[in-house]
């Protein structure tokens, strides 16, 4: 391998591993905010207990994030300088609102949140929560903004004695067609993570303790959890179809690769699975709906959609000799494999539902072990959903300006790249453990109490040190 295929290992591994976290906080956070709401009207404890108990997991998570975010950002600089001194004038607006608006936000005031129990009023400590919950949304938007704009470059010049992109309308940057459809798509699969969590972690403790020991609380949590994970898998569906239009206009040949479409066909059939010769440039076997890629590209049953040999001869001709074709197999099954983990996700929580019915307690083992992998499955799905995102755009590091090849940096070599791929792959390997485990050992302690302490406990808390507001 040289520098460049290492460079690329180490983004991807960083990318992946990150984007684990991101999900969950941001989906995680929306629901610790609406339980700790409905504690702050109703009063009931059991809100108070769930929020203190997902508060928990949420924290941690978000602690985690933020570690493996910011190693992620070192690399634009070490590993890609080309390609950082090419988009930096145009990466600077939206990041830096990230970094100064939303970052600043939801940081400030989740410190505040955590430390704010019986300290602030609960009127302000709740709007605390909200404020991060909203200072999340804001950090997904200006990132999406950025990543967007390689998909589809707007309000920019090349400067060409410079040789790099200046920002000339911030406004289209961040309006940015590819951005519209993928922000509502990136955040309802941050909702269905955190709702199979929920899902998840009521039905072990609901299946644990049967009827009458089993705690109420445990089933408003997988309700709501239920209710959240469905509502977003429909969410889904019709941002992913409103995608598929987008990406069909602005990266044909990423929607080719995606469906394994050689030749241009009108109208042109949806594949449920198509198998290509070991160096991917032909067709040996298809299964294919009729039509139905036609209506998803363009919205027209009869609709024309370009396929791979004939891009690749177009775009030859528009930017010069060279292979424009991403890697088949990856943006493929990367694209399946993501639908396939959605749906199969939005059918155990439908089970877990219905097993839960009309105060009945679940009794299957296999409800149960789908339980235990319940969480793994979106978070999968939003990966490979990545995944396809970032692959299929290949060869290209900035769609139509920069080829990847021509943004790493000139002067790291092969060793290098290799020792810090190394070493953060094993940093990452231990604190995924360590990630795991919390999770796994607060989850399984179950709600917390929040029965005010006696006239004894208070007086001793007196002469102990500030701890966690748990």
């Amino acid at each position: 391998m040289d520098a460049l295929e290492l460079a690329r290992w180490q983004f991807g591994v960083t990318t992946v591993y990150h984007y684990l976290f991101v999900p969950l906080t941001i989906g995680l956070v929306f629901l610790v905010a609406g339980m700790h709401t409905a504690w702050y009207v109703t009063g009931d404890e059991r809100w108070l207990r769930l929020t203190k108990l997902f508060g928990k997991l949420f924290v941690i998570n978000f602690a985690m994030g933020v570690v493996t975010g910011i190693v992620q950002e070192f690399q634009f600089g070490m590993n890609w300088s080309n390609y950082s001194r090419f988009v930096g004038d145009v990466f600077g607006a939206p990041l830096a609102m990230e970094a100064l608006l939303a970052f600043f936000l939801e940081s400030t005031f989740i410190g505040l949140w955590i430390f704010g129990w019986d300290r602030l009023p609960r009127r302000v400590h709740l709007a605390t929560i909200w404020a991060a919950a909203v200072g999340t949304l804001l950090s997904a938007f200006f990132i999406l903004a950025a990543n967007s704009w390689m998909m589809n470059p707007v309000g920019y010049r090349i400067n060409a004695e410079a040789g790099r992109a200046e920002l000339t309308d911030v406004g289209a940057v961040l309006t940015n067609r590819v951005l519209l459809v993928t922000y509502p798509h990136v955040i309802a699969g941050c909702f269905i993570v955190a709702g199979s969590l929920l899902v998840a972690v009521s039905l072990w403790h609901l299946m644990r303790r049967p009827a009458p020991d089993t705690d109420p609380a445990w089933r408003s949590a997988l309700r709501l959890g239920g209710v959240v994970a469905v509502l977003a898998s429909l969410v889904l569906v019709v941002t992913g179809d409103l995608q598929a239009k987008v990406v069909t206009e602005t990266q044909p040949m990423k929607m080719a690769a995606a469906e394994g479409l050689f030749e241009t066909e009108s109208p042109a059939a949806f594949s449920l699975l198509t198998i290509g010769t070991l160096d991917g440039t032909e067709e040996v076997f298809s299964l294919r709906v009729p039509g139905l890629l036609s209506w998803l590209a363009t919205g027209d049953w009869r609709g024309e959609v370009a396929g791979i040999n004939d891009l690749q001869v177009r775009y030859a001709e528009m930017y010069g000799p060279g292979s424009y074709v991403p890697n088949l197999p990856v943006t493929y099954w990367s694209f399946r494999l993501m639908i396939g983990l959605g749906v199969l996700t939005t059918l155990i929580v439908l089970w877990a539902w219905w097993a839960q019915r009309r105060g009945r307690t679940p009794t299957s083992r296999w409800l149960l072990r789908a339980a235990l992998v319940l969480p793994l499955l979106p978070l999968a799905a939003n990966s490979l959903g990545w995944i396809m995102r970032e692959m299929g755009r290949q060869p290209w590091v900035v769609f139509g300006q920069m080829l990847t090849a021509d943004g790493v940096s000139p002067n790291v070599s092969v060793g290098e790249v290799a020792t810090s791929l190394i070493v953060f792959t094993l940093i990452y390997g231990v604190l995924a453990v360590i990630e795991v485990r919390l999770l796994l050992t607060y989850a399984r302690q179950g709600l917390p109490d929040v029965s005010p302490p006696s006239e004894e406990e208070l007086e001793s808390e007196e002469d102990r040190p500030l701890a966690f507001a748990y």
